[in-house]
């Protein structure tokens, strides 16, 4: 074929050949990328939308505060320091520029060039802990250390982590750099419980900031990595080989010389410019939540009166040790706890424990059944409903739907006694009959009206002491029959003002329970708490668990527990014995130590069912179940001797109530 063929126009009418078929977008070709692709993104999406939204950013720019109390006694003398201890935040502008420089060079070099996190201190970071099969280094910046210890939890997660960071990102776009470094100076914890550079200072100098010399602030700047290995009252030598470290990271970033660094390092004196304290004590606390709450937005220490009395606290605490360091092996009581208090609520004296370093535990707030304590109240709402200490109520077996209560050792008087004489004998059939013929409300709305706010049970075992309640709450509530007016608000700060909704009790209210009151430790269960004076309930729980005995001798309400921690019961241990012993120690104390002050004089429309001698009962015995002289011994708890010519118990009635628990904790209860 001619070249001139070859080179002949195509034929219009000729169909072209197809263009080689190239591969189809990736899109067409996985459809589900995109999906997959968005989900992810919607993912981290919400994720950092809920990491922020779950950031304190609101309160980030705010000032920090948190106050060091110094709790002290009634007469001033201290008790505990609790709480961190912080000076007013300190300015970066107005301190020597090696204070600032020390801390820059040895926690953070490119703190003035990076945005708040250092990608290249990460990554340093990183190889060092590979190099070295561990952490061995760190990379957050001073801005994330700020982020961290003023806004979030020490929790080593992931989460955190990012938290730390989008914090430290949010404060470094906020604030100047000066500022975030005045306020990660101002926050940072320097041990001792020192938080703050201000506090540091005075702590271990007795120095404001400015006056710091060189190495003093090489060697605070020193102490951020591990406060409480290096604090220089603990361990000088670890924080002086600290403070050359630090003096070299000066060097080396220029802000003081190698002389002037020779000089700094052999010119650090370190002298405490605050007393030590105990950091704690069963009474600190339970105050400490209270004296917070005033003062929680003051720097430096603040001083916080108490109500406590210094003498009388070491007086129980001896007396508490003492007695079960005596008879506890014996009666298999390992603890104990007193309450204190006067009339007004003032707590005086508060032992939680034999040992505060062996346990912190405060037992004396603790929730434990209070046993025949609780008898108070059901005692209280029947005089309420018109009924008085020679109001008759039978002691003898009962049934409460398929629950059987019981006296102490199975003793019954087999009849009609007067309250006054099942009250000081503890009778528990008594009082689980007059609860039930009274109502439980009845009993629930004079509990809470003398500011009982635990729980109460729901069926007549409350009658009994069935439920939780702490020794606190107890006792202030038989300080409302001492002082004639409920609710008995406890608390320990001097300055307390009465709340409104205090009232009287009527003149019939308190001349009936004193009475029942008085009977109980004249010629009831709890004789062996007897002093002239002296009113008060014993109560003990099932199996010998919990043994109290809460009364009170003039103005001062004692409440008395002991019991093991564990639960385990005591050998035979009743309010009326260990308990009553203790109570009539601290008591005892407390009146002779306070005379010549008299007790008060009684209501005198109080007249004692013991001194009116018309108050007899049929067989010419007094009401309040006392034993002639020479006669019988006094009742043991729970139990009420039937006359001699009594005849026996008639077969338990059955009484129709709510469903009593399957193991009610207070069958067999001594009382």
């Amino acid at each position: 074929m001619s070249d001139a063929a070859d080179l002949a126009p195509a034929d219009p009418t000729t169909p072209k050949p197809a263009p080689p078929r190239g591969k189809p977008p990736i899109w067409k070709r996985r459809p589900w990328l995109i999906g997959g692709t968005a989900a992810v993104l919607l993912a981290v999406v919400a994720v950092v939308a809920s990491l922020l939204w779950s950031l304190p950013l609101g309160r980030a720019l705010e000032p920090l505060a948190n106050p060091t109390l110094v709790i002290v006694a009634a007469d001033g003398s201290p008790i505990a320091r609790r709480g961190s201890y912080k000076e007013a935040p300190v300015d970066v502008a107005k301190l020597p520029p090696y204070v600032a420089g020390a801390f820059v060079a040895i926690e953070d070099r490119r703190f003035y060039r990076h945005i708040g996190v250092d990608p290249k201190a990460i990554l340093r970071a990183m190889g060092a802990n590979a190099k070295a099969g561990g952490v061995s280094e760190g990379g957050s910046t001073i801005t994330q250390q700020l982020a961290k210890n003023a806004f979030l939890s020490n929790k080593r997660t992931f989460r955190r982590k990012i938290q730390e960071v989008l914090i430290a990102l949010y404060l470094d776009a906020r604030l100047s750099k000066d500022e975030i470094l005045s306020r990660y100076l101002s926050s940072v914890y320097f041990g001792d419980g020192t938080f703050g550079l201000g506090a540091a200072s005075r702590h271990y100098f007795d120095k404001t900031p400015q006056q710091l010399s060189i190495g003093e602030a090489a060697m605070l700047a020193g102490l951020v990595k591990a406060p409480s290995r290096w604090a220089p009252t603990e361990n000088f030598d670890g924080a002086r080989t600290r403070m050359k470290t630090v003096l070299g990271a000066m060097v080396d970033t220029g802000v003081i010389t190698q002389a002037q660094a020779d000089r700094a390092a052999t010119q650090v004196h370190v002298q405490t410019g605050r007393p030590k304290l105990p950091v704690g004590s069963y009474f600190a606390d339970w105050v400490f939540p209270q004296a917070k709450a005033v003062f929680e937005n003051t720097y430096g220490e603040t001083v916080v009166r108490t109500t406590l009395d210094p003498k009388l606290q070491a007086q129980a605490e001896k007396i508490l040790d003492q007695a079960i360091a005596r008879d506890g092996k014996a009666l298999n009581v390992t603890q104990g706890a007193i309450v204190a208090m006067r009339t007004d609520g003032r707590i005086v004296a508060m032992v939680g424990g034999r040992d505060y370093k062996a346990s912190q535990f405060n037992r004396a707030d603790a929730q434990r059944p209070p046993g025949s304590a609780f008898k108070l109240f059901v005692y209280l709402a029947a005089i309420r409903q018109g009924m008085t200490p020679t109001s008759p109520i039978l002691d003898a077996p009962v049934q409460v739907s398929g629950w059987t209560p019981k006296n102490h050792e199975g003793k019954y008087a087999g009849r009609e006694v007067p309250l006054i004489t099942a009250f000081a004998a503890s009778s528990n059939v008594a009082a689980v009959r007059l609860a039930h013929d009274i109502g439980r409300d009845a009993i629930v709305r004079t509990a809470r009206d003398l500011g009982v706010t635990d729980p109460i049970p729901n069926d007549l075992t409350l009658a009994l002491g069935t439920g939780p309640m702490s020794l606190v709450r107890l006792t202030a509530a038989y300080a409302a029959i001492d002082a004639g007016e409920a609710p008995v608000i406890p608390h320990g700060l001097a300055d307390w003002k009465k709340p409104a909704g205090v009232h009287p009790l009527t003149k019939a209210e308190l001349a009936s329970m004193r009475d029942l009151l008085r009977s109980a430790t004249q010629r009831g269960t709890g004789v062996e708490a007897a002093i002239p004076g002296a009113f008060g309930k014993t109560g003990t729980s099932q199996d010998y668990r919990d043994a109290l005995f809460v009364g009170y001798v003039g103005d001062l309400v004692i409440g008395v527990w002991v019991g093991n921690d564990d639960n385990r019961p005591m050998n035979g241990v009743v309010g009326g014995g260990l308990p009553a012993k203790i109570w009539k120690s601290v008591a005892t104390y407390a009146v002779n130590r306070d005379a010549p002050r008299a007790a008060e004089p009684e209501d005198d429309d109080a007249v004692s069912a013991a001194e009116d001698p018309t108050l007899l009962n049929p067989d010419g015995t007094p009401v309040d179940g006392s034993v002639p002289e020479g006669g019988e011994v006094p009742l043991a708890e729970g139990s009420v001797p039937p006359a001699p010519d009594a005849p026996a118990a008639p077969p338990a009635p059955v009484i129709s109530a709510p469903p009593a628990p399957a193991a009610p904790a207070s069958e067999r209860q001594p009382g």
